[in-house]
């Protein structure tokens, strides 16, 4: 395990991800460009770019450790904790399990990181519109990115990418068969967006509706004993 830096700089100046270098460069250069028209518009420009960096911050995290626990995979706000039929390409059964929606706003950690250890049994993608993902109803029909982790115990958790209303892309770097380790990252969305968790039958809940969430520390739930010992039924 690496160290975690505990110094000033990790909440000052993180370290950004690979996909976010692109981005600050674009705006960088526009910077410089608009600073040779106004010194405005450079201002405008030196803010924008400071913004790209923060969004794409990628702090490091320490996750606890216990093969039964489900931790967060975004950072934001519980949005919903509520009975859902998850999507049939998950294969998750056709039955209500408990949905645990994680809101990221624009100025959360856009860095997505797996709730559990496990194999990718099922990634699914599906295109779709753009709305407000706060609003329930409305974001059923939103772009979304679909992923089943298997722990080796059987047990099967859901993860749901939601775009939102300013998100244009989503971006999930496992592919079916790949193993993921609690805590780890395995994805992002870009500028605002939604993480829904589908929890098997008789987890027990740790979060309610309000509370804050970081990515790969915070326990959602705790699995039962039968999902901890391999029970599969």
């Amino acid at each position: 395990m690496s160290k975690v830096d505990l110094s000033w700089k990790r909440y000052v100046l993180p370290p950004i991800h690979n996909e976010g270098w692109r981005f600050v460069s674009i705006m960088f250069g526009a910077t410089v460009l608009l600073s040779a028209i106004s010194g405005v518009l450079a201002l405008i420009g030196v803010v924008l770019t400071v913004y790209c960096y923060f969004f794409f911050r990628d702090p490091e995290r320490v996750t606890p450790k216990g093969a039964d626990l489900v931790v967060s995979p975004a950072d934001g706000i519980v949005s919903s904790v509520q009975a859902a039929v998850p999507p049939p390409e998950m294969g998750l059964g056709d039955k209500p399990m408990t949905r645990v929606c994680v809101f990221m706003s624009v100025f959360n950690v856009h860095v997505n990181r797996s709730p559990v250890t496990g194999k990718v049994a099922v990634k699914h993608y599906r295109p779709g519109a753009f709305v407000n993902v706060s609003l329930d109803k409305e974001s059923e029909n939103n772009e979304r990115m679909e992923m089943t982790v298997e722990t080796d115990a059987g047990a099967k958790i859901g993860v749901v990418q939601v775009a939102g209303l300013v998100a244009r892309r989503i971006l999930n770097f496992k592919e079916e068969g790949d193993t993921v380790r609690t805590g780890e990252r395995f994805g992002l969305i870009r500028f605002g967006s939604r993480l829904d968790v589908y929890l098997p039958e008789n987890a027990s809940l740790l979060v309610e509706e309000g509370q804050t969430a970081v990515a790969g520390e915070t326990v959602l739930a705790r699995l039962s004993e039968k999902q901890r010992k391999g029970d599969k039924k």
